[in-house]
Parts: C-alpha cells; sequence; structure tokens
C-alpha cells in the first residue's frame, strides 16, 4: 500500500467511512514528510475518532545514537506492518 499513499486515497477511505484505512494511509505519508501541517492535523484528528494519543511533531534527531535509535524504530513499525 506504500507504493500507492496519497492524501487523495486517504480521502477516498474517509470519505467511505474506512477510518482505519485512512488512518495507515496518512501514517505512511507521516513517516515521509513529517513536516506537513496537513497530514499531522488529519493524523491527530483520526487518532481522536480511533480513541489513540495524539502524534507530536518531534525534532530529528541530531547525534548519531539518535539516528540509529530513530531509524531501529522505523524499522521495527515496517516489520510489524509486513506481519500485519
Amino acid at each position: 500500500m506504500a507504493e500507492i499513499a496519497t492524501k487523495t486515497l486517504a480521502e477516498i477511505y474517509l470519505n467511505q467511512g474506512d477510518i482505519q484505512k485512512a488512518y495507515e494511509i496518512y501514517k505512511i505519508l507521516f513517516e515521509k514528510d513529517s513536516s506537513d501541517p496537513e497530514i499531522l492535523k488529519r493524523l491527530n484528528e483520526l487518532d481522536q475518532k480511533l480513541n489513540l494519543p495524539p502524534l507530536s511533531v518531534q525534532s530529528p534527531p541530531r547525534s548519531r545514537e539518535e539516528k540509529i535509535r530513530f531509524l531501529e524504530r522505523w524499522l521495527t513499525n515496517i516489520r510489524e506492518r509486513k506481519k500485519g
């Protein structure tokens, strides 16, 4: 699904009432571009509808160790997504 993840597709799912699929697409988009305020706003709205804790914009990792931890979290999320 990551290959076709777009705001338009997410909005189509949302308009059809499939909040979970819309959320998953916005999550992918957020991982690609966490600086987009529209994506963050929509994700937080969907978080509330799904009763999830809101996302916050984190500053990019600075040190080598922070970068490694950040990328390890991404890898863990990717592996979990592939299992599901």
